[in-house]
């Protein structure tokens, strides 16, 4: 009886330490990683089905996971977009509202949060905030911009060199660091942010001469400029990112000397290659820009009229331009497909979120363009596919408003930490959950970096699900308006169409109520407009 009464008290013991340890588990805090690249454009994950290239492993989050057909982001530009990725803050209460404001490292954000919660921490790749990122325990980040070939990082706040291929590296120290450098008694956040697919466009040197038996067919408005961008205002038509007049033939197309001669300045980006690395360049590049300069400029005579000629070189500009931007991503994907390798060789699937994003959108041809900016669909929407097998179905398809905003305040849901109360992000955990409810029925969009570089004029706007309405300003006042339904390459401005009137002013009070609810005015953009102006005066002197 004793005997007995010993062993039904051990089993109940052991029962009670398992039921506890399985409680635990079931409550165990998240690990996190967030893979932002630069600029990769919706249209170049395969999973949102435009049959441009194969991403499968980028692809895998979707099969497993959900992926958002609508997520955009506030302001489409690289070092905004990622300050409010990390703070959950419209940029014109972050402060970083374009690529020449500074960035307030001191201010809150979602790492230094989870951080303090007891996550080991760590950034690698590109950030392009100036200063020694804050909320992490290991950061390894390019200097602006960085280089593709043999770049330089900056390892807590020390400046090293690596020798190799940008993306390849800094998946290899993303690597590192989750097998060797983190404290695996904590749960952890890495954020792990590729500078590909970012202009120039630069591939690995074993993805050199993928694509070269392929021809690409632009979209079906890439000739857009030859229509002057009729029906659209004059943003559209003063802006300076087409793919057949704006881009470089050094820079961007990769010639050392331009098809008139002159030469272009590529070979100064060259000295960073090593003696292989550069004869494999030259062996790709080299006879196939040959090709091209006798067939369009030394036999030109063979076309009919100079525009058959433009035509075809445009094309060409455009296939050359695709291709490299593509090839960059063959490597981005692969390194996808190395770290959600890793977690499930180590058994840490299950209980880790990953998201893949970028910081913007791209055009990839439409509108005959390259580069992002404008608030018009390719550059405002951003690929989102997110993995939590704890809590996300496999082949979740979320068509909700979701922004790069609510990013902060999501990761900070599922590790059970409180948001900083300034976060003006909403978490989006429910919706991958599966779990209905109220969700936002509009987004706010603020763009502010003009005079500059392609020349996008400064605008703001709303945009629901159906419609879309922008104001252009500073030195131009004009409205557009675009039916996305109707028409989703927003071809036909509908401003003043008298069918829209009521749409119109809806759209114009939403507008009002969301500058109100975040936070914006025209005083405060006047305040940035007259700071920024005040940095090109003094670029000007210098």
């Amino acid at each position: 009886m004793k005997l007995n009464s010993v062993l039904c008290l051990s089993c109940l013991m052991v029962c009670m330490c398992f039921s506890v340890l399985n409680g635990q588990e079931k409550h165990k805090r998240p690990n996190i990683i967030l893979m932002v690249s630069d600029d990769h454009a919706y249209q170049a994950v395969s999973a949102y089905g435009h049959g441009l290239n194969e991403t499968p492993n980028i692809d895998r989050l979707a099969d497993e996971g959900a992926i958002f057909t609508r997520a955009t982001v506030t302001n489409s530009i690289c070092a905004p977009s990622r300050a409010v990725i990390l703070t959950g803050k419209h940029s014109f209460i972050n402060g970083k509202v374009d690529n020449v404001q500074p960035f307030d490292w001191d201010q809150d954000n979602f790492p230094k949060a989870l951080q303090k919660a007891g996550y080991a921490t760590a950034m690698i790749g590109k950030i392009h905030l100036h200063g020694l990122p804050q909320g992490f325990d290991f950061s390894m980040v390019l200097p602006g911009q960085g280089h593709y070939y043999n770049p330089d990082f900056i390892v807590n706040g020390e400046k090293k060199r690596f020798e190799g291929y940008v993306t390849d590296i800094t998946t290899e120290y993303a690597l590192e660091w989750l097998k060797e450098k983190r404290d695996k008694e904590k749960p952890f956040l890495l954020i792990y942010n590729q500078k590909a697919p970012h202009r120039n466009w630069k591939p690995a040197p074993e993805y050199l001469h993928l694509y070269d038996e392929v021809n690409f067919t632009p979209p079906d408005n890439f000739f857009d400029p030859e229509t002057g961008y009729k029906g659209r205002g004059t943003a559209a038509r003063t802006q300076e990112m087409e793919v057949a007049r704006h881009a470089q033939w050094g820079h961007d197309f990769k010639f050392l000397t331009s098809p008139e001669g002159k030469k272009t300045g590529f070979d100064r980006e060259l000295k960073r290659f090593n003696t292989q690395q550069r004869s494999q360049w030259e062996a790709a590049y080299g006879p196939k820009n040959k090709a091209f300069i006798e067939k369009y400029f030394t036999d030109k005579e063979r076309f009919g009229d100079d525009k058959a000629r433009d035509r075809e070189i445009a094309l060409w500009k455009y296939n050359r331009y695709i291709k490299d931007y593509l090839r960059t991503i063959k490597s981005v994907d692969d390194g996808v497909g190395e770290l959600l390798d890793y977690l499930e060789e180590n058994d840490l699937a299950d209980n880790t979120i990953v998201i893949y994003t970028s910081d913007q959108g791209f055009y990839l041809g439409e509108h005959g363009w390259f580069d992002k900016r404008f608030m018009y669909e390719q550059s405002l929407r951003t690929p989102l596919l997110m993995r939590y097998p704890k809590e996300i179905a496999p082949g979740t398809v979320i068509d909700e408003l979701v922004q790069n905003l609510d990013f902060a305040p999501t990761l900070l849901d599922y590790a059970d930490v409180e948001a900083p109360g300034d976060m003006q992000g909403e978490s989006f955990r429910k919706l991958a959950g599966g779990k209905t409810g109220e969700w936002r029925d509009a987004i706010y969009y603020t763009y502010y970096e003009y005079p500059s570089v392609h020349m996008v004029k400064r605008h703001y706007g709303v945009a629901t699900k159906r419609y879309k309405l922008m104001h252009f300003y500073y030195d131009i006042d004009e409205w557009e308006m675009y039916d996305l339904e109707e028409d989703p390459e927003e071809m036909h401005n509908i401003y003043n169409d008298p069918r829209y009137a009521t749409v119109r002013e809806e759209l114009h009070e939403k507008l009002k109520e969301l500058r109100r609810q975040y936070g914006d005015s025209d005083k405060l953009q006047n305040r940035y407009l007259k700071t920024y102006l005040q940095h090109q005066s003094r670029q000007k002197k210098k």
